[in-house]
């Protein structure tokens, strides 16, 4: 069975309500130690998220003395209208949460394999998502922390995702031995192609960290029939 974002979310989220002032924003993130919180509106759906950065972003055009207003040069107001740092300088004249933060958040949902969640992280440079249910409610949040929990299931507990997902003809053949996360394969299946399956399914099993693949085969059906690249 493959972990979903529900396994492994944090359900007690600190979250903000879009009207949420300045000072309310920042003593929570101060008070939760996070860098980041959900925004949500009156009915508890998602709309944003606030984070330091965005707080931050009334400092970087405060005056630095008396007579001192800081005018960002062409270049810098050009940066600050375009690409990631769009909105900059309207954040900055912002006093709730809803005025401050990214829109839209960057979500997820409770039913996503935890794989996914990775790579929507990883594609849009965060650290956290928001979770969801089907009406866009928050649901919870996950975070980078909690996406490495599928890293530390027991051996025995992998040994068995391993053995669940061999077809039962090749059960028998296959000897699965998992030692801190590294799955090794031995035995010999009647075909080259169940080897292949068997190693593919293996690497494919939340929390193994690497697969050794020392199977052997009796008949290469690979080297028979080998695929066909390109066309006429």
């Amino acid at each position: 069975m493959r972990t979903t974002v529900q396994d492994v979310m944090t359900t007690e989220v600190a979250a903000v309500n879009e009207k949420a002032g300045f000072h309310t924003v920042a003593q929570l993130l101060i008070d939760r130690q996070v860098s980041g919180v959900p925004v949500i509106d009156d009915d508890d759906r998602v709309v944003g998220v606030v984070s330091e950065a965005d707080l931050l972003c009334k400092e970087e055009f405060k005056e630095r003395y008396y007579g001192d207003a800081y005018f960002p040069p062409l270049r810098a107001r050009l940066r600050h209208m375009t690409g990631s740092e769009h909105g900059t300088y309207r954040k900055s004249q912002g006093e709730t949460a809803g005025e401050l933060m990214t829109s839209p958040a960057i979500v997820t949902t409770p039913q996503s394999p935890v794989v996914a969640a990775a790579r929507l992280m990883d594609k849009h440079g965060v650290k956290r998502l928001p979770v969801v249910d089907a009406d866009g409610r928050l649901a919870g949040i996950v975070s980078r922390r909690d996406l490495i929990k599928v890293f530390v299931r027991g051996d025995e507990e992998i040994k068995e995702a391993v053995l669940q997902g061999l077809p039962l003809h090749a059960v028998p053949k296959v000897h699965i031995e998992v030692r801190d996360g590294v799955v090794t394969l031995t035995g010999q299946t009647d075909r080259h192609t169940e080897a292949i399956s068997a190693v593919r399914h293996a690497e494919n099993v939340d929390g193994v960290v690497a697969v050794r693949d020392e199977l052997t085969w009796k008949t290469d059906d690979v080297a028979l029939n080998p695929p066909v690249w390109g066309g006429a």
